[in-house]
C-alpha cells in the first residue's frame, strides 16, 4: 500500500519515478535501515512500482537479507553509483528537504533529468498514520520510557547531580533491552528546569524542589518521548501552583483529542488555561508534535496547524511553564488517536 501511494503520486505529477534518500524513509519503505555516512543510499521507485536500491557494496548482503523485494545496485567507494544504472528520466520526484545541490547535479548528469518535483508531503502523510505494527512498537517504547522515569525517581537523593541521574537511567535501562535513547536524556532540578531545553550538569538536588525528566527510548526503530516533573520533598507554593496549572492544561488538551478535531484548537485549550492563570508569557513552545520513527516528526501540534486529528496519529502533548529563578514544569504524554477518541501510551503517575 505504501508503494502504491507513492506510484499514485508519481503518476499524478506525470513523473517517471521518486528518489528517496532519507535513511529513515528508506527504512519505512524497504525494511532496511542503514547510516550511509557520506556514501549514497537511495531508493528509486519507478512509475510502475518497481524498486531499485543503491547502496555501498559492503551492505549488499545485508540488503538481500532484509525484506526489500527490489533490485539492489551495489557500488565500491571508487565507483560512481549512478553510472551503474544508466537511464533517462524526464521528471523525478525527490525529497526536497533532504536532497543537496551536489546530489541534484549528479542526478542531472547521470540520468539526464529535465525537471524535478517533490515527494515530501506524500511521505509525511503516509508516516503520519501508523499501522498496527507501528503502534505496538511505539507502545513498547512508551512502556520503557515509563520504566526510565521509575529508575530515575528511585535514584533521587539530596546532593545527587543531574548528570549522575542521567547516567543511572541510561545504564540501568540497558538491562531491559534498550540500546539507544530517542534523544539526549534531560534531568533538571528546581529553577534549573526553567530553561525548556536545559543541559544536565553538576547542579545538586536540594530538598523541597521539583525534578524534571524529559526522555525517550527507541524500540525496534520507533521512539517514545515523555516528560514528568516530580516532587522531591515539598516544593514552595508558587512552584506547586505552576505544576497544577500545567497538569490542568495537559489533561484538558488530551481530553479534547479525537478524530475530526482541529489540531490548533487543542493547542488553544492548553494555552488558554495557562494564559488565564497568568503564565501565558512563560509557555514559549508548541503544545506537541508527531512521534514515530523520529522523536519529532509531522505533524506539529501548534496554534498554526489547521489540519484535523485522524485515527492512527501519534502525537505528544507537552504544555510547560518556565519562570526564570522560580521553577520550570513540563508534563508530556504520547497520545494515540483512536477511532472514537484517544489513548495515552505513557502512564507514569502525575
Amino acid at each position: 500500500m505504501k508503494i502504491e501511494q507513492i506510484t499514485n503520486e508519481i503518476q499524478s505529477q506525470q513523473a517517471d519515478g521518486a528518489w528517496i534518500t532519507t535513511p529513515l524513509n528508506i527504512f519505512y519503505f524497504t525494511g532496511y535501515l542503514s547510516d550511509p555516512h557520506e556514501r549514497l543510499l537511495a531508493l528509486l521507485i519507478k512509475e510502475n512500482g518497481d524498486q531499485v536500491l543503491f547502496c555501498p557494496q559492503l551492505e549488499v548482503e545485508e540488503v538481500k537479507a532484509s525484506p526489500f523485494p527490489g533490485e539492489v545496485i551495489g557500488y565500491l567507494d571508487t565507483e560512481n553509483a549512478l553510472a551503474k544504472y544508466p537511464m533517462n528520466i524526464n521528471k523525478l520526484l525527490v525529497e526536497a528537504a533532504h536532497l543537496t545541490l551536489s546530489r541534484q547535479r549528479e542526478l542531472i548528469e547521470a540520468f539526464n533529468v529535465q525537471t524535478f518535483g517533490d515527494i515530501d508531503q506524500t511521505i509525511k502523510d503516509l508516516r503520519n498514520v501508523k499501522d498496527a505494527s507501528e503502534i505496538e512498537k511505539i507502545k513498547k517504547a512508551c512502556a520503557l520510557a515509563d520504566k526510565c522515569i521509575e529508575l530515575g525517581v528511585s535514584f533521587l537523593k539530596e546532593g545527587v547531580t543531574e548528570r549522575e541521574v542521567v547516567n543511572h537511567i541510561e545504564y540501568e535501562i540497558k538491562a531491559y533491552g534498550v540500546n539507544e535513547m530517542s534523544f539526549d536524556t534531560m534531568v533538571l532540578f528546581g529553577d534549573h528546569a526553567a530553561s525548556p531545553h536545559g543541559t544536565p550538569g553538576d547542579r545538586q538536588l536540594q530538598k523541597d524542589e521539583f525534578v524534571l525528566f524529559d526522555l525517550g527510548v527507541i524500540y525496534e526503530n520507533y521512539c517514545s518521548d515523555m516528560t514528568r516533573t516530580v516532587k522531591f520533598g515539598t516544593p514552595h507554593a508558587q512552584a506547586q501552583e505552576i505544576y497544577d496549572v500545567v497538569l490542568k492544561a495537559e489533561q484538558a488538551a488530551i481530553a479534547a483529542i479525537k478524530p475530526g478535531v482541529t489540531i490548533k484548537d487543542v493547542d488553544d485549550i492548553a494555552r488558554n488555561i495557562i494564559a488565564e492563570a497568568g503564565y501565558g508569557d512563560y509557555f514559549p513552545h508548541r503544545l506537541g508534535h508527531g512521534l514515530g520513527l523520529e522523536e519529532h516528526e509531522y505533524q506539529d501540534v501548534s496554534s498554526s496547524n489547521t489540519n484535523q486529528f485522524v485515527p492512527g496519529m501519534v502525537v505528544t502533548v507537552e504544555p510547560g511553564i518556565y519562570v526564570p529563578g522560580v521553577a520550570g514544569v513540563r508534563i508530556e504524554d504520547d497520545i494515540l488517536v483512536t477511532e472514537h477518541g484517544n489513548e495515552s501510551l505513557t502512564g507514569y503517575e502525575k
